[in-house]
């Protein structure tokens, strides 16, 4: 008995020995390809498996490639050099080293997980530069002038730069150095001295000499650029958001804005379709987006745009210089081959998949509507032709949504309730058609509601008794906590009673519930259009007073997850001055002498 576990101990050593840097190889190469996938997907995606899986991959093939890079510095010095089995081994093991950093440096779709990764920019660059030199340290042990050596040198030069650009992008995406590079100089205002000096040189020459104050007018002195090309789709579109993308992007550092920023977005956001103003803040939060979670701040540098093709010639170069390296009929092992020839397609079609993705982005749209030849419209119908799936969606369209009463009530779906609420769902033009509806009232009305109380807006208060008037106005002016719970519970109950045509009745608990039916029984004396109109009203001032007391890093963060309503609202309502970020409400005064 004994003598059997021992001989299967040994099989299993033997067959670890053998397959564990390949296990590792493949491994890495695996997650690299799910990351790419999914860190393209987070951006428009707000299902709870791609939180988590891109988590999970992101922290696996970190520890992965570094254990990987581990395995094979402490495998070489035991291999003999003189032997040439051995030999073209080291050799292998030591190509292999530069994949290794290739998916540390992680795909160009997701350099960030979250915000606090950036902010770890310096810890990150130890770890990937000790890792650079694990790496160095296995290509001179195993150096001998061969072609495979050279070929790793050649592949270790595609790992370097992309080492380097998530070091840049982190630090350039940390709290500290973003603020640092979008703070502007500030203006100094008026020669206080010059002026003092003056009016010292009229007092003695015995003139009678008088100040007065006078606000400088502040206008527009922004001029939004045509777009060169506009044959590409949301050319306009693209030109006015970037233009906003540079002086806003100040909100996520939380600096303030000037008084001249907010005019100059006002005078373009209240000459525009609410429409296109929401896709301007889309592809506004897309630009925010890449900036801290991706790569896409290399776009806005010529070297961002000419990395991958410098990379994908290099990954051209080996392939065929290892094709050659096994005509040679070494003692290379067929395994060996077979993987090298895995990675080597791996790495190719990962960069071939993030350049499709690079050409499809608004980056890439922003820069062709810029250029207006026929290389430009060229290379435009060629990128339209190229699959990609989601038509590259800026973000999930969607808002979260909890009901609180279901909650309590601890409702279960009894067995087979997915299959015939599958079987008796309305057809999808029906649900499209109402959904549009609900959301042009909302939008109309975000429009209309930004900076006036409830109470004036919805009209059809006046038609309210005083004694539900009262009612209403006080629910509005509790916490802001209990007014979301209040207007919950209410909403809810009216939802149910226009579908059930029943009455709500309440208790003598004095909890939020108690109220929130009360409020609801308040409600229902109205009409059901006005009822919804009001109710409307109560929820978008509800939203945008939440919207504007997020910071800035909340807003971020929700970037991450397939964005979230409450961050197109909060910068919609920055771009039109009713932010908290935002000082000075008057012109700049100035002092002005008045000599008798």
């Amino acid at each position: 008995m004994w003598n059997r576990l021992k001989s299967f101990q040994d099989r299993l050593q033997t067959i670890l020995d053998g397959w564990e840097i390949p296990a590792l190889v493949l491994t890495s190469l695996s997650l690299q390809s799910i990351l790419i996938v999914l860190g393209y997907r987070r951006k428009f995606s707000t299902s709870e498996k791609l939180i988590f899986f891109p988590w999970i991959t992101y922290l696996l093939a970190s520890w992965v490639a570094t254990v990987s890079l581990g395995i094979i510095s402490n495998t070489i010095p035991n291999l003999d050099a003189n032997d040439k089995v051995e030999r073209a081994e080291l050799d292998i093991t030591a190509f292999w080293a530069p994949f290794f950093l290739l998916h540390l440096a992680g795909p160009d779709t997701i350099t960030a997980y979250s915000l606090e990764d950036n902010s770890l920019w310096r810890r990150q660059a130890l770890t990937l530069v000790s890792q650079v030199g694990v790496a160095v340290f296995i290509i001179i042990r195993a150096w001998e002038n061969t072609l495979l050596n050279i070929l790793t040198i050649v592949m270790f030069i595609p790992g370097l730069i992309k080492i380097g650009e998530r070091i840049w992008v982190l630090r350039s995406g940390s709290s500290e150095n973003f603020k640092a590079t979008t703070r502007r100089r500030g203006d100094p205002g008026p020669n206080y001295a010059r002026y003092m000096e003056e009016y010292h040189s009229k007092k003695v020459e015995g003139f009678e000499v008088t100040t007065e104050t006078f606000e400088t007018p502040v206008v527009s002195n922004i001029s939004f650029p045509v777009p060169a090309n506009v044959m590409i789709p949301d050319a306009t579109s693209l030109q006015c958001a970037y233009k906003l993308f540079k002086t806003f992007k100040q909100l996520f550092s939380d600096l303030i804005l000037s008084i001249q920023d907010i005019k100059n977005s006002q005078s373009y956001f209240q000459k525009v379709q609410f429409e296109e103003a929401f896709k301007v803040i889309e592809i506004e939060l897309g630009f925010m987006y890449d900036l801290f979670y991706t790569k896409g701040l290399l776009c806005l540098f010529w070297k961002g745009w000419s990395s991958p093709f410098y990379k994908f010639l290099l990954y051209h170069d080996c392939t065929f210089g290892f094709h050659d390296q096994g005509r040679q009929r070494g003692p290379m092992e067929i395994q060996e081959r077979k993987i090298t020839y895995v990675l080597l397609s791996g790495a190719i079609i990962l960069e071939i998949y993030s350049v499709l993705l690079l050409l499809k982005s608004d980056w890439s749209m922003l820069w062709l509507s810029n250029h207006k030849n026929g290389m430009a419209n060229l290379l435009y119908k060629a990128i339209s032709f190229i699959p990609l799936f989601n038509g590259n969606k800026r973000w999930s369209n969607t808002m979260g949504q909890y009901n609180l009463i279901r909650y309590c009530l601890k409702h279960k779906a009894a067995r087979g309730d997915r299959v015939l609420r599958n079987a008796a769902k309305c057809p999808d033009c029906i649900n499209k058609e109402k959904l549009a509806q609900q959301q042009h009232e909302s939008v109309a009305a975000v429009e209309r509601e930004f900076d006036h109380p409830v109470t004036e807006n919805a009209k059809c208060i006046y038609e309210i008794s005083e004694e539900n008037r009262k009612m209403l106005q006080e629910s509005v002016e509790v916490e802001f906590d209990q007014s979301i719970l209040l207007w919950h519970i209410a909403t809810d109950l009216c939802y149910y009673s226009d579908q059930q045509n029943s009455t709500v009745k309440g208790d003598r608990s004095k909890s939020v519930l108690f109220d929130g039916c009360k409020l609801a029984k308040s409600l229902k004396c109205l009409e059901p259009q006005k009822k919804w109109e009001l109710l409307c009203h109560v929820w978008v001032e509800i939203l945008c007073f939440a919207a504007t007391k997020c910071r800035w890093n909340h807003h971020a963060q929700q970037l991450s997850r397939g964005g979230e309503l409450f961050t197109h609202v909060w910068l919609l309502m920055a771009h039109l001055g009713i932010t908290e970020q935002f000082q000075i409400s008057k012109g700049h005064a100035r002092a002005m002498l008045v000599v008798h």
